[in-house]
């Protein structure tokens, strides 16, 4: 065009951009439009419209609310095409709260929604699971003089197949005609499928037949929703007709899903209609599967599942099952493999041991301590009260053996269920049976019932011992109750009880969790007194203490004693020194220990490694970090997220915003999923390298694996906008976080204030400014020397000295860059007389001066004051 002397207009970039989004090149369209005002052309509705289209079709709904959130910033009308275009975008993103609020904001903007606007909306409650914000927005439509469609219909239609709402699907699909909407395949695919899952068979039969009757074809969507249905409600015969006529048409078969998550195979469907030879008479019978799998269909014919032939489960139970009580254990475990029986079930498997358990009460034991063993704690406690139903003695072994069970199953309730019903049943608990109920509390983290059961031994004449007292401190540590644990300790001499190493582990732990690193090593060192010894859980937990208290010393320096008490340190106490390093910026000691954990035989793991990349990346060491990254591999150790978004930030902070994003884009090589931290950081690093295009496009692809961006997000690519002097950019995404729910904090509006500062907007960077207070967002030091420096690029001198002058009045201590912005403002306007001011009552910038950069910046200001100066 340029060569023919042609001038490019709005007209022609629109149309442009309208071909990038039909070729679905979103990047393209973008590039366009943001190209227009370097050209000297003004972008209109049209070419913004277009643009918006293009990133819906390429699934970038937040630049699609960027550019609709920008447009009446450049003084540009949005209508129902813009609005259109986003929430279609919303719509494919599953963003319905967005959508719903898009549509809502169409109306105060004085822009009416169209049969467009309300489809699209629909659809994105109808992926979002909100039939009744569906059906709500349907019914509406009339209000607004928008007359529903098939489009509408069929939408809502499938929200309430979604939602299991079959009623309403058929209301609607027979309302369609009423409304002048014609229904098609999709409306009648939804209502038969709604149908099929609530198990109404004859009006899914009913519905498909009544497509050919609308002249809609059918197809193998339609068939198999209506032979699911049949299946459900074991229709065999109907099966069969509707399978014959699925490969009469030469439709391809499915699965067929019947409740409860029970799968047919169409393979084994096939077999069953070659026997029968694909007659509608025959009716093919139901087959009963153990459990909820049917068995495997093989090539070679013979069923995989075990234990189905009848000579293996007899030479099966002849070699496993010797003794009566196991081969009694072996026949429940058969039945009862899925843990889901009846009372029936279990009674018919009982039955003939039930005599020799009257005889023998021994074996009983051995079977209620096996389902112990293997944490059967409902299938124990069936077991028991048919016991009791059967007139089957049961005494405090058996009741014991029962809440043992629970307590490995994690049953607390059924546990203390069994406990207060022995009163009943005229059976005295013992030691046994508390302290069994107290460790299922403990591991249920019921720390107030387990102190109330040790609490009411003495009532019950029971005397308390080191295993319930153990326990119960054990549950204080869980509960972070570490007071109630060291009264625990301290009281067991009291009770004549005598603390074991479990009983100090469990105070020790109890400290490390709550903070009291003293009192851990108090504990610690206190052990040999009363003849415990200290093992590694001991340590491994006292330098856990020392590493979340700070003291990476005294971390190191029991890892060290460790040997002089002839315990051998393992791979958790490492680690919890190696941690103690890297939270005090001690990489090199990190490192080092890493390395020396071979030497000692302790396997370093990715905890190990982790710790030590992340105090290499908080020390801004980006090579040592990314050489212990590539190194794990060579050792067996698995890469997982948390070692790649460590070595992502240290890249980030030594600035090598390319590495960064290579280890982001190599992660899902090994299966590795990218989470927040990882976008952030990688974000951050192109905000350091000042590459806001590549920060955006990081954002804008978080959803797309189902990451939420959040305000760290946001706020690094606000301060990337900034570094590239995109102001508009940096206040649509400052926007756009208010429609995400993602708070803004001081970083986002500070980025967005330096953002207009650079770009010359000193009355908007003043606005973002004053509003932060009406979003509970505290104004610091940064926010105010920015807007200062706004005013000073605006030459606004008095509004600088006035914002430099106020911030006493809201508690922010002015600094050298608040000063320094304030005297260059006086200095372009010729104020020498105030810069002077200024400079005089500034604090002497250079005493104590601990950072050079400061210091660097006060000489910096004192020249400023002394040119301008100089000029008059």
């Amino acid at each position: 065009m340029p060569s023919l002397r042609i001038a490019r207009d709005e007209i022609s970039y629109s149309a442009a951009i309208s071909a990038c989004e039909k070729a679905g090149q979103w990047q393209q369209a973008m590039c366009l439009l943001s190209g227009m005002p370097e050209m000297s052309i003004a972008r209109g509705a049209i070419s913004f419209s277009a643009a918006i289209s293009a990133c819906s079709r390429g699934g970038q709904w937040q630049l699609a609310l960027s550019l609709l959130s920008s447009m009446p910033d450049m003084r540009i009308a949005q209508h129902e095409i813009s609005y259109n275009a986003a929430i279609s975008a919303c719509e494919k993103a599953e963003q319905w709260q967005v959508a719903l609020i898009l549509l809502n904001q169409m109306s105060d903007t004085r822009v009416f929604p169209n049969e467009i606007s309300y489809n699209a909306a629909i659809s994105a409650c109808e992926k979002g699971g909100q039939w009744q914000l569906a059906l709500s927005l349907l019914s509406s439509m009339p209000d607004m003089r928008v007359i529903p469609n098939r489009i509408s219909y069929s939408a809502a239609t499938s929200a309430c197949e979604k939602g299991g709402q079959w009623q309403l699907a058929l209301t609607l699909l027979s309302s369609m005609s009423e409304m002048g909407a014609s229904p098609n395949k999709i409306c009648y695919s939804a209502a038969i499928s709604a149908c099929s899952k609530a198990a109404q068979w004859k009006l899914a039969l009913c519905l498909l037949s009544g497509m050919s009757d609308m002249r809609i074809a059918q197809d193998e969507v339609n068939y198999n929703s209506a032979i699911s249905a049949c299946v459900a409600c074991n229709r065999w015969p109907d099966t069969l007709v509707l399978l014959k006529h699925l490969l009469s048409l030469g439709l391809e078969t499915g699965v067929v899903c019947s409740p409860p998550s029970m799968t047919l195979p169409c393979a084994a469907l096939h077999e069953d209609v070659g026997s029968c030879l694909l007659t509608e008479e025959s009716a093919l019978p139901p087959k009963t599967y153990f459990g909820s799998d049917p068995p495997r269909v093989s090539t070679n014919k013979q069923h995989e599942w075990p234990l189905t032939d009848p000579e293996k489960l007899h030479t099966l139970q002849t070699d496993q099952c010797r003794s009566s009580a196991a081969r009694e254990l072996f026949r429940m475990r058969l039945a009862l493999g899925a843990q889901t029986s009846s009372e029936e079930e279990v009674l018919e498997i009982i039955r003939v041991a039930l005599d020799n358990w009257r005889e023998n009460p021994r074996r009983a034991t051995l079977v209620l301590s096996s389902l112990a063993k293997h944490r059967l704690p409902r299938i124990a406690q069936q077991v028991l009260t048919l016991m009791l139903a059967r007139g089957v003695p049961a005494n405090v072994f058996h009741y014991n053996a029962a809440i043992s069970a629970c307590s490995k199953g994690g049953q607390w309730q059924l546990a203390l269920s069994l406990l207060s019903s022995m009163g009943s049943m005229r059976i005295i608990p013992d030691v046994v049976s508390f302290s069994s109920a107290i460790t299922a509390c403990e591991k249920g983290g019921q720390w107030e019932l387990a102190l109330s059961l040790l609490s009411s031994m003495p009532y019950a004449r029971v005397m308390q011992n080191v295993v319930s007292c153990s326990s119960a401190i054990s549950a204080c540590e869980k509960g972070g109750q570490w007071q109630l644990a060291l009264g625990l300790l301290s009281s067991m001499p009291e009770l004549r009880v005598i603390p074991t190493e479990i009983s100090y582990n469990a105070a020790v732990s109890a400290c490390e969790k709550g903070g009291q690193w003293q009192v851990g090593l108090s504990l610690l060192s206190s052990m040999p007194d009363m003849d415990a010894i200290p093992d590694k859980i001991s340590y491994n937990a006292a330098i856990s203490a020392c590493s979340k208290g700070g003291q990476w010393q005294l971390a190191l320096s029991l890892l060290s004693s460790m040997r002089d008490t002839r315990v051998t340190p393992d791979a958790i106490g490492y680690n919890a020194a190696i941690s103690a390093c890297e939270k005090q910026g001690q990489w090199q000691i990190a490192v080092s220990l890493l390395i020396s954990m071979p030497d000692i035989r302790v396997i370093p793991n990715e905890i190990s490694y982790n710790a030590a990349i992340s105090a290499c990346e908080k020390a801004g060491q980006w090579q040592m970090a990314l050489s212990l990254l590539s190194s794990m591999p060579d050792i067996s150790i698995v890469q997982d997220k948390i070692s790649y978004n460590a070595a992502i930030s240290a890249s980030q902070k030594g600035g090598q915003w390319q590495l960064a994003l290579s280890l982001l884009s190599s992660m899902p090589d090994i299966s590795v999923i990218p989470d927040d931290i990882s976008y952030n950081a990688a974000i951050s690093a192109c905000e350091s390298g000042e590459q806001w295009q590549l920060a955006l496009c990081l954002l804008s692809s978080m959803p797309d694996i189902r990451i939420s961006p959040d305000k760290i997000s946001y706020s690094a690519a606000i301060s990337a906008c900034a570094k590239g002097a995109q102001w508009q950019m940096a206040l649509s995404l400052l926007s756009t976080m208010r429609y995400l729910m993602a708070i803004p904090n001081e970083r986002s509006y500070s980025s967005a204030i330096s953002a207009c500062e650079k770009g010359g907007q000193w009355q908007l960077a003043l606005g973002l400014l004053r509003a932060m207070p009406d979003m509970r967002i505290a104004r610091d030091e940064i926010s105010c020397s920015a807007a200062i420096s706004a005013c000073e690029n605006g030459r606004q001198w008095q509004l600088a000295l006035g914002l430099l002058s106020s911030m006493p009045d809201i508690r922010v201590l002015p600094n050298v860059f608040s000063h320094d912005a304030a005297i260059s403002a006086c200095e372009k306007d010729g104020q020498w007389h105030l810069a002077l001011s200024i400079l005089n009552s500034m604090p002497d910038m250079r005493q104590g001066q601990a950072n050079t950069t400061n210091h660097q910046q006060a000489i910096k200001t004192e020249l400023a004051a002394f040119v301008c100066c100089c000029s008059h």
